[in-house]
């Protein structure tokens, strides 16, 4: 038991009626649980943090119920779907209610370049809908097949698709949000256009969010392409080239260096000893234009069709914060970094940072566009000593120029490259989460009102 008597469960148990709940503690902490064991820092705060008990409404009627007894009862909540995170987004910090969101999975109605979702519908099954219609999400993170359109808008930033259409902050990117507030009488509220934001990459805190409306773009017919490079600035300088190419339609650009493609399992036959490696999707029309830009410069080892069915490891399994995940599966002594490089110089930037940490940071770049320019992002692979250490690491990229948005923190505002919870996302709380039941802990410039 966390915070909550037993006495006050059981009250909000009978208030739920016929509500599905789940009380097996084993079922309840597991759930609880998503990847922030990427980050030793993390793991040690968030190990044995857990819900109480897991509400699984079947609708959003079922949500408004039970948002209104947790209001009655002041009974924390935290809205989990795929559980797909990577620093405690979706962990409770404070026990209470574990809301699961996945059966509100249906397609509400698809117009061209446009639909209307429950906010647990995983992303791979809209995109299977979608498919056969000519169109799909415009993107995705690399935990495609298992996460929820959601979770991605509530704890993501962008991912495949980013070096086209930038990150979910881009205005357009997001059409509208339905979420339910946390009060005695709950409200439902349409957030439409740049009010949609208050709910982006804010954790949950600020409304439980029922559905979405998104763009979407052409489903091209993607061919996945791994291209060797004996020198991981010539994958990089490539890279940046093939990203402003505005004519060769791409969804995914990932410089990737060695030892790193040595941890690839499956597609390690494809990565040659000692290369660095550009991963690619490359819209099928355009794959001749592709190997023109190539020229010389390195060799294609593998190129099929994108296949991200079930038995499948698409390319994209390979990067993004999956790269992470290959080498974790067999050293587990490593960690990441998650940095923003500036646009107008990103190329001499990258060089200097793998100068400044040879092998103690090994550099894996995503292609994206920030604000309108191309630029890379990254997730390096951090080669783990201490909490010191890492935080100096941090430092020494921020004096240099390069962002960071720290992976290795819980919170809205640490994680954040900005250091501070969005002024309408923190004034929004306040209107939707009088009580601060919603994920707390997770926003902390937000003040619990007192009784």
């Amino acid at each position: 038991m966390n915070d909550l008597s037993f006495n006050a469960l059981e009250k909000l148990v009978a208030d739920l009626g016929d509500i599905p709940v789940v009380t097996d503690q084993k079922v309840v902490r597991r759930r609880s649980r998503d990847f922030f064991w990427y980050s030793p820092v993390l793991n040690e705060q968030l190990d044995g943090k857990s819900a109480d008990l897991i509400v699984a409404p079947r609708d959003e009627k079922d949500i408004v119920r039970t948002a209104a007894a947790c209001a009655r009862h002041r009974v924390p909540i935290t809205v989990r779907a795929g559980g797909t995170g990577n620093y405690g987004q979706a962990v409770p910090l404070k026990g209470g209610v574990l809301l699961d969101v996945t059966a509100l999975n249906g397609i509400e109605w698809v117009k061209p370049g446009l639909i209307r979702v429950g906010a647990g519908a995983k992303l791979n099954a809209i995109d299977t809908e979608l498919q056969p219609q000519g169109w799909e999400l415009r993107m995705h993170p690399s935990t495609k097949r298992t996460a929820t359109i959601g979770g991605f808008v509530a704890g993501g930033s962008g991912g495949i698709g980013s070096v086209t259409y930038g990150g979910l902050r881009e205005g357009g990117n997001i059409l509208a949000a339905r979420i339910v507030t946390v009060e005695e009488e709950p409200r439902i509220i349409e957030l439409r256009g740049d009010a949609a934001q208050k709910v982006n990459r804010a954790y949950g805190t600020t409304g439980i969010i029922t559905a979405l409306e998104m763009p979407l773009a052409p489903a091209w017919r993607w061919i996945d392409v791994l291209v060797a490079f004996d020198d991981f600035m010539e994958a990089a300088a490539f890279g940046y080239e093939l990203a402003l190419a505005d004519g060769i339609v791409k969804k995914l650009l990932s410089p990737i260096t060695w030892p790193l493609p040595s941890y690839f399992g499956a597609l390690r036959p494809s990565c040659p000893e000692g290369a660095s490696i550009l991963i690619a999707m490359i819209a099928e029309p355009s794959l001749e234009s592709f190997k023109s830009l190539l020229g010389g410069r390195g060799k294609i080892t593998l190129e099929m069709p994108t296949d991200d069915s079930r038995g499948q490891v698409p390319l994209y399994e390979y990067t993004w914060n999956h790269t992470t995940l290959q080498v974790l599966k067999s050293d587990r002594s490593v960690t990441y970094l998650q940095c923003l490089y500036p646009d107008d110089r990103p190329m001499e930037k990258v060089r200097q940072m793998r100068e400044l940490f040879a092998d103690e940071v090994l550099q894996h770049l995503e292609f994206i566009r920030f604000g309108g320019r191309v630029t890379c992002s990254a997730l390096p692979v951090v080669r783990y000593s201490n909490a010191d250490r890492l935080n100096e690491i941090i430092s020494l990229h921020e004096e240099r120029g390069v962002y960071i948005a720290n992976p290795h923190v819980f919170t809205v505002e640490d994680g954040s490259r900005y250091k501070r919870a969005d002024a309408d996302q923190l004034g929004f709380k306040r209107e939707v989460d009088p009580h601060g039941l919603l994920n707390p802990g997770k926003m902390r410039s937000f003040v619990t009102p007192r009784p």
